[in-house]
């Protein structure tokens, strides 16, 4: 057993099959939809979009969405057949440990968590300053105190240090707990904020297209050149380039349909519900996301978006107040959308996280305190509890700007996994039953890994060194921990004489 040692997917499709001892399989494909858009329609509509029209493309960013989508087509393509054909917890680790061996796998695993727990502190920080956001301006309450919304890294203008971000911490372990209880319970709370987040990005659509000048779609993609922002940042804007750093800056928008992925085996009837659920809420996601920049960049000039005072976090919402007169219900609800989003985003990235260590420790590749269900709920509880410790930490106490674009540099590295798995898995295993099959194979897996790869070379230096940087503490763990106690290396995994009717044949 080496290093490179595959998990034979006769041991997989058995895990699969023995729901009695598992995860209990509560969520339909509409469930999985919800879990989607739950994870895709967060901050970044609302912010990455204006963003993305004042540095790169003006009204062009719907190209940018197009592209940006296109890119996680392919890969969403491919995560629908492997997920249906092997429905289990874990996603691109467990894909990866079925086609290119355990160290690969391991070093997906570890990715994921940049994407997932640490996305999820992330995200957590900026629920903290919205809640502020909707306390003042529209409750019209006292701010939460600085020191006690702020990490002790940050400092306020007047001088005051942070001690402890408990807001952030308060939603963290809001939504732990609500994984604890369930993910019926999970699912049925993240639809019901789907609805509402959905909602008002309909509301936006629709009561914003009879505001729409026409001259701030004229020219539709402006001429190239460069554009050099208040802080000194040049970027390619216009033509063809900015399209392309549109794609990068919205690909962001699109991250977390695959932790759709990581609820497999909580899934009914996973073979369609999964293909389903991935592929369906990427399309639902994709319709609003070029409605709504069509609609944002025809109610403004670009030079509105530049400007620092109308722009980041609230160019929405400025936008409606100062271009759709007599909405300022509407922009008030753009902040309660936006806070639903994290708040949605935030649970989805814990589930996702939770299922992938769930199934790296079965596979002993973690310690067994992840993978100890709940003899109530059937929910891995003491994963979800350390999940929290370190979720929790990070979000209150880390500034929230530390991460950057590293948890973008973990999904496209697991995007280019599963796609290459894809292929691998047609190869070597070419009588799988496969409910969902990825059309043109292997071209479209290939267009998936060239199209990820274009975004990530688009991440800069600094990213790619915070990723190597994150790697070697995962060897450390994996040299020091996970080679020694991994059950299939020691010989703990029984390999099924007869593999289970739905699998191979």
């Amino acid at each position: 057993m080496g290093l490179f040692t595959k998990k034979p997917l006769s041991i997989l499709l058995a895990e699969a099959s023995d729901s009695e001892k598992g995860l209990k399989r509560t969520l339909t494909a509409g469930g999985l939809v919800a879990l989607g858009i739950g994870a895709i329609i967060g901050a970044g509509l609302f912010v990455r979009t204006a963003a993305a029209a004042a540095q790169n493309a003006g009204p062009s960013v719907t190209f940018g969405f197009i592209l940006a989508a296109i890119g996680c087509a392919f890969a969403g393509l491919c995560y629908a057949e492997l997920s249906s054909s092997i429905p289990i917890s874990g996603s691109a680790y467990t894909f990866t440990y079925a086609t290119m061996g355990e160290m690969l796998a391991w070093v997906i695993g570890w990715d994921l968590v940049l994407e997932y727990a640490v996305g999820a502190a992330t995200v957590g920080i900026a629920w903290s300053e919205y809640l502020n956001n909707l306390l003042v301006n529209i409750l019209h309450w006292k701010p939460i105190a600085y020191e006690w919304c702020h990490s002790p890294f940050q400092v306020s203008p007047e001088g005051v240090r942070g001690i402890m971000n408990i807001p952030a911490l308060f939603i963290v372990t809001l939504m732990s707990m609500l994984l604890i209880k369930g993910t019926s319970e999970s699912s049925f709370v993240n639809a019901l904020i789907v609805i509402v987040k959905v909602t008002i990005v309909v509301l936006i659509i629709v009561l914003g297209w009879k505001f729409i000048n026409p001259s701030n779609h004229t020219p539709y993609i402006p001429p190239a050149e460069e554009y050099v922002d208040h802080q000194g940042v040049s970027h390619n804007f216009g033509g063809i380039m900015g399209i392309l750093g549109a794609a990068g800056t919205v690909f962001f928008a699109f991250i977390g349909f695959d932790a759709v992925s990581t609820a497999a085996q909580e899934t009914k009837n996973p073979k369609t519900a999964l293909p389903i659920g991935i592929l369906g809420s990427l399309v639902i996601c994709t319709a609003l996301y070029l409605l709504f920049g069509h609609v944002l960049t025809g109610l403004a000039p670009v030079s509105f978006f530049r400007d620092p005072s109308q722009g980041g976090e609230a160019s929405v919402v400025a936008a409606i107040q100062n271009f759709m007169p007599g909405y300022k219900w509407l922009a008030d609800a753009v902040t309660i959308a936006i806070l639903a989003g994290f708040t949605s985003v935030i649970l989805v990235m814990l589930l996702g996280q939770s299922r992938v260590f769930y199934s790296m420790s079965k596979d002993g590749l973690l310690p067994a305190s992840f993978s100890k269900l709940h003899p109530k709920f059937q929910t891995p509880y003491k994963g979800n509890l350390i999940i929290l410790l370190l979720v929790g930490l990070f979000a209150a106490f880390v500034p929230g700007d530390v991460v950057g674009h590293m948890t973008s540099i973990g999904t496209l590295f697991a995007f280019i996994l599963v796609c290459a798995a894809v292929i691998i898995l047609r190869k070597k295993e070419p009588n799988l039953k496969r409910q969902f099959k990825t059309p043109f194979v292997p071209l479209f897996p290939i267009l998936g890994i060239i199209s990820c790869l274009a975004m990530i070379l688009g991440l800069g230096w600094e990213n790619w060194a915070r990723l190597g940087g994150w790697l070697a503490v995962g060897f450390i763990i994996y040299f020091g921990y996970s080679v020694k106690n991994s059950k299939l290396a020691k010989g703990q995994v029984v390999i099924p004489e007869d593999p289970p009717g739905d699998g191979l044949h």
